[in-house]
């Protein structure tokens, strides 16, 4: 059983009004949540989560998780820059950064006790502290302590890196909502021009015709991987997927993908292997805006729960509601199943009995989302301080109650 991969990346107008050409747009102009997007983000994380206990290659070509999550997030905003752009600006950050504050408050000092410090890492002392600021405000990948001695059935001699490793969504997430005034502007004047830019500076990075440093270039292939999906999402809200003729984009968009995907799987990695859509800075940003753009395109205005899915209504707005405790705790949560089930191998019964039981992977899945569960009480209830709202400690809603009205 190995421990799980890192979250990060190797180094992410009014239409016509014929209804039988163009697709009725969803109309976002009421208030209340579109279910349709809450699933989408529901989804998204569940995937997430077995990627990083799988680590399957072939997961992020089944459902891009982080592309529709930054499109579902960009939409969110557009929705939001109704009203003046540096007060959305700072309620996007008073929501993002106290659960990054938490995981901090909880993983940096367990770090530092446990040996991180400035000599161990090849820095000054001026330069460690400096880089720890990246914690309260991650406008750069902040650093962390590896190896560690770990918690001995808890926690792995990697764990300093599993909490740190989700840190590039919130880092690229920050930049796109500093950028997203700009972005909105550019969008509403250019059009498709700026939707497809950063699919265009993919090919200057893919092709090495920039040289950037390391830190710089984690930042920037971040935001060329994944802008196109944020500004997609921005295009959705504006309305603008409802200008195409209904045929187009489920005929073109497939073709598209198929040869980029084709494409990338059949280059070489940059240890000769086999490439996986991940090796490829383009690969994954066409792949993810064409996947996005499809889920958008065929989009219903859900204001309720279609039956087949009303059972999954609340354990949906459970995940929407703790959507940023899930993400930055998982992987530590993956972490603490496996070493947990790694000591009933002391127990003879079981390892007699049952080893292939406690050799597999789904074992330590199914432990998984309890910790996970865990974490939501331990620490979720920060997003609702975030929000301005009376805390809750799991907050899962019965099939039966009137939905929430919120914007995330």
């Amino acid at each position: 059983m190995t421990a799980p991969a890192l979250p990060g990346y190797a180094p992410p107008g009014a239409g016509p009004s014929d209804s039988a050409v163009t697709p009725t747009a969803p109309d976002r102009t009421k208030p209340g949540r579109d279910l349709y997007l809450d699933l989408l983000r529901a989804v998204a994380l569940v995937r997430v989560v077995f990627l990083h206990m799988f680590a399957w290659s072939w997961l992020p070509i089944v459902f891009p998780s982080m592309g529709v999550m930054f499109a579902l997030a960009g939409s969110l905003m557009a929705r939001s820059l109704s009203r003046p752009a540096l007060s959305v600006i700072r309620g996007r950050l008073r929501r993002l950064l106290p659960p990054l504050w938490l995981l901090g408050a909880v993983a940096v000092p367990g770090m530092i006790l446990q040996g991180w410090s400035a000599s161990g890492s090849g820095q000054s002392g001026t330069e460690w502290w400096s880089r720890i600021l990246l914690w309260i405000l991650p406008l750069s990948d902040p650093p962390f302590g590896y190896p560690l001695p770990g918690v001995h059935g808890l926690l792995d001699t990697a764990w300093g890196e599993h909490a740190a490793g989700p840190l590039w969504y919130l880092r690229a997430y920050l930049w796109f909502v500093l950028l997203s005034p700009l972005m909105l502007w550019l969008l509403r004047r250019v059009s498709w021009l700026v939707v497809l830019a950063p699919l265009a500076f993919c090919v200057v990075l893919e092709r090495g015709y920039v040289d950037l440093r390391p830190e710089l270039y984690s930042i920037v292939d971040g935001l060329a991987i994944y802008g196109s999906c944020w500004l997609l999402g921005m295009a959705y809200q504006e309305g603008m997927l409802g200008r195409f003729p209904r045929y187009i984009l489920p005929s073109l968009v497939p073709f598209v993908m198929g040869v980029v995907l084709w494409w990338t799987l059949n280059g070489t990695n940059d240890m000769g292997g086999p490439a996986t859509l991940e090796d490829s800075t383009l690969g994954q940003a066409v792949w993810s805006f064409g996947f996005v753009l499809l889920l958008l395109n065929a989009a219903p205005s859900w204001r309720e729960w279609p039956p087949r899915l009303r059972r999954w209504g609340g354990w949906i707005g459970l995940l929407n509601s703790r959507a940023v405790t899930v993400y930055l705790w998982h992987n530590l949560a993956i972490t603490a199943a496996i070493s947990l089930i790694g000591l009933t191998w002391s127990v003879p019964l079981l390892a007699e009995n049952v080893p292939w039981l406690l050799d597999s992977e789904w074992t330590a899945m199914v432990l998984a989302w309890p910790v996970i569960g865990l974490c939501i009480v331990l620490f979720g209830w920060i997003e609702d301080v975030a929000a301005k709202r009376r805390p809750r400690l799991f907050p899962y809603q019965r099939q039966n109650a009137e939905p929430r009205v919120r914007d995330r």
